[in-house]
């Protein structure tokens, strides 16, 4: 009787121990690099303060700005007004950066979306975000 206990101790030990390598090698149930700041996660893209405003009426060339969160290269992000691309510059800070660009001069009496894409690394960490302005003169 004594050598049913010490083999029932033995496979639970054994059990526990693969359990617990298992569960360090990321093969628990989970995709490899899933944990919080593995290799394989990213921190989501975030845009906001959008300048004008939503649905604000603008003329032709008027300023157009916003904030863009973990973005690691400002050659990651891309707008188009109306499939028109538009020429950015930016202003890093620590915690964001600040985007700045132009409507189309040639956009006149229309309504239009001011599309943004980040595009990153992981193609899953990638952003898409905009807004509606009126331009006219």
């Amino acid at each position: 009787m004594k050598k049913e206990i010490f083999f029932c101790v033995l496979f639970a030990w054994v059990i526990c121990i693969s359990d617990a390598s298992a569960g360090a090698s990321g093969h628990a149930g989970h995709e490899a690099g899933s944990g919080s700041g593995s290799a394989g996660s990213c921190v989501k893209v975030r845009l906001s303060k959008f300048q004008p405003e939503r649905l604000a009426t603008v003329v032709p060339g008027a300023e157009i700005s916003f904030y863009a969160v973990n973005v690691q290269d400002p050659e990651q992000i891309q707008v188009t007004v109306k499939n028109i691309p538009i020429a950015l510059s930016t202003e890093e800070n620590d915690s964001f950066m600040l985007v700045k660009g132009k409507v189309p001069a040639e956009l006149q009496d229309t309504a239009a979306r001011i599309n943004i894409k980040v595009k990153t690394k992981a193609s899953r960490c990638d952003a898409e975000d905009g807004w509606l302005v009126k331009i006219s003169h």
